[in-house]
């Protein structure tokens, strides 16, 4: 098969992801304006991240990164990777049916692990209510997330990463014919949430039979080689379920601050845009790429993929980072201060913007060093590492909340966040340096902090400048356009002028191989 070019790759899945994050963004803004940070939201919030956390833990987390590896080298060797695909939609099918019944008869159980402080209130209630109607969408985006594993691993990015946009337009029109009807917004939010589901199963499904493989469930089958795939994939589900661990202290934390479970979610949407954009995108081209080169014994070109793919998200998520910490109140206050969400909404959730910022290079990084381990098989690794960066998370959360509140959860977060990068980047020292920087990624770093700096000094001048606008109901809008605008453009200008990014290194990532 033809090598994956890694930049071309990523403006594909980068592109499309964007589109989905920004619509994501739009659905929550529209929520905060009709629901604001009251009992139905948060309700909504708990129901949606449960079956989130599991498909987390199960597909996107543990599976995939057993599974995308395996069918990639199968394909590279002329195996039969449709058969070992069709093998493992069967036993993941079954398996997530079994554990979407028994998740929908604990579910004031599950309420109660993810916010114990919600007992008691109204919150509870309507947690448990919108949770069983939205734990079977667990079953449609957990097969979602493994025929996307298919279609990445055949080079095909572009319609798995479309396939988040559906979810949040049909979130969107339940939003606004609940409120054009009358009837109650809560349950056509949550009704919509299965209804996407299926949309982005449907949607895949079709891309992966014009992709020319036919992929039907059947009888699940303990073969061999599923066998193997779950002797690899039993690590990696203990360190997803260790990742979800971090989710629930700080769902935990901040269900004993009336309002901070939807602040804690607003902020959480806003630093997963630049997540979400670049280390998704990394991650999924990064994966069967390194995959195959492993298999080639190409060492050496996987370890220029791995700083490459460093360089360009460092220099796209260091001035989103410093942004987010630099300016967070006209951020939140443009985008979700109105109707039902008031300016103490947007101090809190501001508070929590900067923080989330203060780690986003590490969260984005990990998605660049975690397929150095995942495409030697080895999840045993990050395991181990990940219970560590858990420790950590709990430890600063339940610690610091008596002191600094709801903060104390995004603190957690952010911290264990680098706890987990620095041990990734440490332990792929065993890999033959997989993960050494070389004296490209050397030289740019220096020149990126630079022009970050130039950027954030703009940034502050400007908000100063623009502070009366930003606060005008007519003129917000245009202001922080503006705003983004001169930061964006100072930070171009910066990483020209210092050489940080170079055109003809941009030109020549771009052309793709003969």
């Amino acid at each position: 098969m033809r090598p994956i070019r890694l930049l071309p790759a990523f403006l594909t899945v980068g592109g499309w992801t964007m589109f989905s994050r920004v619509l994501g963004l739009a659905r929550d803004v529209l929520m905060a304006a009709l629901l604001g940070a009251g009992p139905v939201a948060q309700a909504f919030l708990i129901a949606f991240t449960l079956p989130n956390m599991f498909r987390r833990f199960f597909a996107e987390g543990a599976f995939n990164i057993a599974f995308v590896p395996i069918f990639a080298k199968r394909l590279e060797g002329g195996e039969d990777a449709e058969g070992f695909a069709r093998d493992a939609l069967s036993n993941l099918g079954a398996f997530l049916i079994v554990f979407t019944l028994v998740g929908i008869m604990a579910m004031p159980w599950l309420v109660l692990a993810m916010a114990s402080g919600f007992h008691g209130d109204i919150r509870f209630d309507l947690s448990i209510t919108h949770g069983r109607i939205a734990f079977p969408y667990i079953i449609f985006i957990s097969l979602t997330a493994l025929l996307s594993g298919v279609l990445n691993a055949l080079g095909r990015f572009a319609l798995a990463a479309a396939a988040p946009i559906l979810m949040n337009l049909v979130m969107i029109a339940f939003l606004l014919i609940g409120y054009w009807t009358g009837g109650n917004i809560g349950l056509w939010q949550i009704w919509s949430v299965p209804v996407a589901g299926v949309a982005q199963l449907a949607l895949v499904w079709w891309g992966v039979g014009r992709a020319g493989f036919r992929i039907l469930p059947g009888r699940p089958r303990l073969t061999p080689e599923m066998r193997r795939l779950a002797v690899i994939a039993a690590p990696a589900m203990l360190a997803g379920g260790v990742v979800q661990i971090n989710l629930l202290v700080g769902r935990q934390v901040g269900s004993f601050f009336d309002g901070a479970v939807a602040w804690l979610s607003y902020a959480d949407r806003l630093y997963q845009l630049p997540l979400g954009v670049v280390g998704l995108a990394i991650g999924v081209v990064l994966l069967p790429d390194l995959a195959r080169r492993l298999r080639a014994g190409d060492t050496e070109g996987g370890r220029s993929a791995v700083n490459r793919a460093s360089e360009f998200t460092l220099a796209l998520t260091l001035p989103a980072a410093l942004a987010l910490m630099v300016i967070p109140v006209p951020i939140v206050a443009v985008l979700f201060q109105r109707g039902a969400f008031g300016p103490e909404d947007t101090q809190a959730t501001a508070l929590a913007v900067a923080i989330y910022g203060a780690g986003l290079p590490a969260f984005v990084l990990q998605k660049v060093i975690s397929p150095v381990y995942y495409a030697r098989e080895d999840t045993r690794t990050p395991f181990r590492y990940a219970v560590h960066a858990m420790l950590v998370n709990a430890g600063v959360a339940l610690g610091l909340a008596p002191f600094v509140g709801f903060a104390a959860a995004a603190l957690g977060t952010t911290v264990a966040g680098w706890v987990m990068l620095v041990q990734l980047w440490r332990g792929t020292r065993s890999f033959d340096g997989a993960a050494a920087i070389d004296a490209r990624l050397k030289r740019a770093l220096p020149r990126i902090a630079l022009s970050c700096l130039v950027m954030g000094a703009v940034l502050l001048g400007a908000a100063a400048w623009l502070d009366e606008a930003l606060a005008t109901d007519y003129l917000r809008y245009g202001a922080l356009a503006l705003l983004v605008g001169l930061g964006a453009a100072s930070y171009g200008a910066a990483v020209l002028a210092t050489g940080a990014i170079r055109g003809a290194d941009i030109r020549a990532a771009l052309r793709r191989r003969a």
